[in-house]
């Protein structure tokens, strides 16, 4: 038989093969995250006639007489090149820009894919919500009070709890950046009320007891009478309360002093020291006075004494113009910029930064780290197996993943809101089916012509 009509069978069911990725790369653009293949091809072995011969004294080098025995396929290989992104304005629907995969969950067993049209289940696990895969990442802890996302070790679910609940958080600072105008006179002994008003600058600020109740700061100053540069400063928690709550103002550790303590500039109007009412003294670094405070809401102490709460009222660094207190010829200013309590809250939102952090907005108007989304790259991407539904699995050629954080060994970044498209290019794929299409119709007509050339063949008997 003619070794034409085997060439031309390959041809036809290569052909056939490369058809069949072109068609599924079509059936597949607008698939989200998808990637697209690519058939290569390569002859097969080669039948010789004749070997070659080198030259000699009386005659040159004969090369060889090959006849090809047809075509194979050398590889079918995934191109991972960048898909297109479409902003969809979904929070929880992540794409990728750059290298990378994002990591799910499937039983016991890890997929890979850059399809990132996610979701939260009843559970509040960020999920696939066409197959219930679990997106893998890191939850934060919480070490002294500050959240924490452990990237080194190993990832697990993402949990977004919705409706959770942000415990209350008693004030334990109060900062100050206030400016005390140097031109308001100094009071006289024996002064009246009306007087007294007149030359006193007020701040009023909330703050927060360990149930979330809020009280009532202030701190009123009054220049000190025979002085240009010191100033009493009278702190009160609740002032129109009824039933005092027992404010004290203190810089050393004995309690014996009251809600009163003096406030020293320089003559250059920045800050110089502060003196309680038991006489101590604090002039360098940043002044800090302690207050205390009853919190009449609470259940007394075994002794029947009331509980206190404690918290720092920063004044500033000596010297220091930035977040502090000052004494210029400026208008009085009333400013206690932060105080770090709040009460209790609610996980109303969430949203997902590019570096894939999960951060909790609550109603009490924190925010909160939850968690960060892990991502995967490989040596040899190309060496992923497809596992339908947009996923991939680890081969002996694609190497082990390595997972971390975006940005860290060449991973690309998140974009929320948005999903990344099929890479299938149509111009491109419609260029190709026909190259295919004809290829396969020319390998047909190899196999006809044989035939007829076997017919004529079979004819010469008659």
């Amino acid at each position: 038989m003619m070794r034409s009509l085997y060439a031309g069978v390959s041809g036809l069911q290569n052909h056939q093969v490369r058809m069949d990725v072109i068609g599924n790369n079509i059936s597949n653009v607008n698939t989200t995250g998808f990637k697209k293949g690519r058939v290569n091809f390569q002859d097969m072995i080669s039948q010789s006639m004749s070997g070659a011969s080198r030259p000699t004294d009386e005659l040159g080098g004969v090369n060889p007489k090959q006849v090809g025995l047809g075509m194979t396929i050398a590889s079918i290989d995934t191109i991972h090149t960048q898909g297109s992104l479409q902003t969809t304005g979904v929070t929880t629907d992540l794409a990728l820009q750059g290298n990378g995969f994002f990591v799910m969950a499937g039983g016991d067993k890890q997929f890979f894919t850059r399809a990132g049209a996610f979701g939260i289940d009843e559970a509040g696990t960020l999920v696939n919500p066409a197959n219930g895969m679990r997106v893998q990442g890191w939850m934060a802890q919480t070490i002294d009070g500050e959240a924490f996302i452990n990237s080194a070790s190993d990832v697990g679910d993402l949990v977004i709890p919705v409706g959770g609940k942000d415990p209350a958080s008693a004030t334990s600072e109060v900062d100050l950046a206030c400016n005390l105008d140097k031109r308001l006179e100094v009071i006289p002994e024996g002064a009246g009320e009306a007087t007294s008003r007149e030359n006193t600058w007020t701040i009023d600020k909330d703050v927060y007891d360990n149930f979330g109740n809020v009280h009532k700061m202030r701190l009123s100053f009054t220049k000190l009478d025979g002085t240009q540069n010191s100033w009493n400063a009278n702190i009160t928690i609740d002032p129109d309360n009824e039933n005092g709550t027992n404010t004290l103002a203190e810089i050393g550790a004995e309690n014996n002093g009251d809600n009163n303590f003096i406030v020293n500039f320089s003559n250059l109007g920045t800050l110089e020291s502060a003196t309680d009412a038991q006489g101590d003294i604090i002039d360098a670094g940043k002044l800090q006075v302690q207050v205390s405070f009853d919190v009449l809401q609470a259940t007394a102490n075994e002794d029947g004494t009331p509980v206190r709460q404690t918290f720092n009222l920063n004044l500033g660094e000596v010297g220091s113009v930035v977040n502090t207190i000052t004494q210029f010829a400026e208008t009085s200013s009333t400013k206690a910029f932060k105080q770090n309590g709040y009460g209790m809250g609610y996980l109303e939102n969430f949203k997902i930064d590019q570096s894939g952090v999960i951060t909790g907005v609550y109603s009490n108007g924190t925010n909160r780290t939850l968690g960060q989304v892990a991502l995967a790259t490989f040596t040899n991407q190309a060496g992923l197996e497809k596992a339908g539904e947009s996923t991939f699995v680890v081969t002996n050629n694609s190497g082990d993943p390595n997972i971390g954080p975006t940005g860290v060994a060449g991973k690309g970044k998140i974009i929320a809101g948005a999903l990344e498209m099929s890479n299938v290019d149509l111009a491109e794929q419609f260029t190709d089916m026909i190259v295919t299409q004809r290829g396969f119709q020319a390998n047909s007509k190899t196999i006809t012509t044989s035939d007829t050339m076997l017919q004529e063949l079979l004819n010469l008997k008659r």
